[in-house]
């Protein structure tokens, strides 16, 4: 079976590996960046397009490679991918498949404050950034690091200019992918190398919590991205520390109504096999 699976997730590199575990199954790999591409590819993807597609090249390229099942593995804030990736499915009168990882509770805590999306949370970070600077006015702190709050961004680089449009990049520290393209788009908004955490992977709430002391957070920038994308750890460390957190919630895609989503990738690896049975 020929299948397209738009990847550039942990999740989808679990997919891939679980298709291509069968030599039925040839795997086309899309991803948006080049390290996406190397994972997919690493994962047994016999082709890679690292690059973004819109909905007339989706469909030229299923037609071209034959493809029989779209599976759509891309993040849960993708949601302009989801909505290509369906329509090219339905234009080209094939399968569509989402995964999308399950949703998280978020923590009822007077400290964890939920937005709908990235301007309206600039807007709530540079708010609560402003009243904790009063705050440190008032009481006359001499600590420089309370008077010049930090806010920790943990949301994706793609993210970070929402809030270097209203603060100060210098007041920003941002943990993100060891890439090129990840450190560049750093540099493009002005952020300082000393501002830049450049790592790869989930991390433990204790491991959060140091850098969020280290770097003397104020406030935490993040979004609902699941447990593979390491929220609760972030939201668990920063409540500990008495840090306020602005959650970016997941946008909603009316067009997966009527469509077949997995939260499981076992599952949905399953539905292949009952196809070829």
């Amino acid at each position: 079976m020929r299948i397209m699976v738009m990847a550039g997730t942990r999740d989808a590199v679990r997919i891939i590996e679980g298709l291509t575990a069968s030599e039925d199954n040839e795997v086309l790999a899309t991803t948006t960046t080049r390290y996406g591409g190397e994972l997919a590819r690493s994962a047994g993807a016999s082709h890679v397009i690292s690059r973004g597609l819109g909905v007339d090249e989706m469909v030229q390229i299923i037609s071209q490679k034959n493809i029989e099942v779209l599976v759509d593995a891309t993040h849960p804030f993708a949601a302009e991918a989801t909505k290509n990736a369906i329509e090219a499915s339905k234009i080209a009168g094939i399968k569509y498949i989402r995964f999308e990882r399950p949703q998280i509770p978020l923590p009822e805590d007077d400290l964890i404050y939920e937005v709908r999306s990235f301007e309206e949370a600039a807007s709530k970070v540079k708010e609560i950034a402003e009243k904790t600077l009063e705050k440190g006015a008032e009481k006359d702190l001499k600590d420089k690091n309370n008077l010049n709050p930090k806010i920790m961004h943990l949301a994706g680089v793609s993210t970070i200019h929402h809030l270097t449009k209203l603060i100060s990049p210098e007041n920003i520290v941002a943990r993100v992918v060891p890439s090129i393209y990840s450190l560049n788009k750093c540099f493009e908004l002005e952020m300082t190398g000393e501002n830049i955490i450049a790592m790869q992977g989930t991390f433990s709430k204790d491991f959060n919590k140091v850098l969020m002391e280290e770097y003397h957070a104020s406030v935490v920038l993040t979004k609902e991205s699941g447990e593979t994308g390491g929220t609760p750890s972030k939201i668990d460390a920063a409540l500990e520390l008495g840090i306020p957190v602005v959650v970016v919630t997941r946008p909603e895609v009316p067009e997966l109504k009527n469509e077949k989503v997995f939260g499981d990738v076992n599952q949905l690896l399953m539905e292949f096999h009952r196809d070829s049975d």
